[in-house]
């Protein structure tokens, strides 16, 4: 639980806030010795009009960060030798401004300018920040205490809600990407949180047929039945508690993935109360051990939280994490290729109630 948090700007002016587990820390003291160039432009958002979808071109992020060597992580605390992101020798949870955002609020005066009649282009008006959650280069998620998961969650809570009061923000959107095999760029345990300028075609999706289902069914809630169903039939649950269920989705698209769901309706992460962000540490972290326990190696995986939008739409949310990795054997990867890259037609190789009798089963 967060018993303090400072907010201090780098060098480039970028904001960066740290969420501490007691209340002196210290951490203000340190500034961020750096020259940094300032930060780049926001992104374009150009209308696809075959799909009806926008497409972020953030050219700045080709020159980012790949996978630097361990004394010089740009997430590590800084060191007299080097000056990383964060200026303070150490740190609980800490939130930045990415350096190079998709989205940033950022508009140069004339960089976004009209292709054709069919194709508008738009500023990629939003925000997108990093978020790590220890100090420790060669630790994971996994490896954190219920207490300092919590300590995350708050954060997560908290710049869900500054970052969902911005102008032209849609939906704000946690995750984490973890391995190689999924791309990440850096190694250290950290994630990343998107205010996007849009709302993205996933929950475009889910807001379709959430609504359907409302009409249908004298206004119920979707995603409330969808769980309720789960929860009664328990063949597709993997675990559970009192405020949580952790379930694999009956048309799973991912060799194995888990949706863990709060038990009762909740839009958001602030509207979690103390004893759901509690309970919420312990289900996720055996979750992830499973994960792990699956092929005795680290598990590549995504894991994203879906919240509510913040405008048309929202009573409709149920918010949600969903974690799957693309790993479907010890020595093979699930490749998205011709139907799922070119078509969005998955095709799983795992039947959804034998990953979670598998996921059951690993300790």
């Amino acid at each position: 639980m967060i018993s303090k948090r400072t907010a201090i700007r780098l060098s480039d002016g970028r904001e960066l806030i740290y969420f501490d587990e007691t209340a002196d820390s210290g951490r203000a003291k340190w500034p961020d010795t750096r020259q940094l160039p300032p930060p780049p432009p926001t992104s374009q958002l150009r209308y696809d009009p075959l799909v009806d979808e926008w497409v972020a071109v953030a050219a700045h992020r080709q020159t980012r960060t790949f996978l630097p060597p361990t004394d010089k992580c740009p997430l590590c605390p800084s060191t007299p030798d080097f000056a990383s992101e964060i200026p303070a020798p150490d740190y609980d949870v800490v939130v930045f401004e990415n350096q190079f955002p998709s989205f940033s609020d950022r508009v140069k005066a004339g960089e976004i300018t009209e292709l054709t009649d069919m194709v508008p282009v738009r500023p990629g008006v939003g925000r997108c920040e990093v978020v790590c959650f220890t100090s420790d280069h060669n630790s994971s998620f996994g490896a954190l205490t219920p207490e300092r998961v919590r300590t995350v969650v708050d954060a997560l809570a908290d710049r869900t809600t500054e970052m969902s009061a911005l102008t032209g923000v849609a939906q704000v959107f946690p995750f984490e990407n973890r391995g190689i095999e999924i791309g990440v760029t850096l190694s250290h345990p950290h994630g990343q949180i998107y205010a996007y300028p849009m709302v993205p075609p996933r929950t475009q999706a889910m807001l379709r047929a959430a609504r359907k289902h409302a009409e249908h069914t004298g206004g119920r809630n979707l995603y409330a039945d969808v769980l309720a169903a789960e929860r009664k039939a328990q063949v597709r649950v993997v675990t559970a508690n009192e405020h949580w269920t952790a379930y694999v989705p009956a048309a799973s698209r991912w060799p194995f993935e888990i949706q863990l769901a709060p038990n009762r309706q909740v839009l958001d992460i602030p509207a979690l109360t103390d004893a759901e962000r509690d309970a919420f540490g312990p289900i996720y972290l055996d979750i992830l051990k499973r994960f792990d326990a699956l092929f005795d190696r680290p598990m590549p995986y995504i894991s994203a939280w879906h919240q509510a939008v913040t405008g048309e739409g929202r009573d409709l949310g149920y918010l949600h994490l969903q974690l799957f990795s693309i790993r479907r054997a010890a020595d093979k990867l699930k490749f998205l290729a011709g139907s799922e890259s070119a078509m969005g037609a998955f095709i799983n190789d795992i039947v959804p109630e034998t990953a979670a009798q598998i996921l059951r089963d690993v300790r």
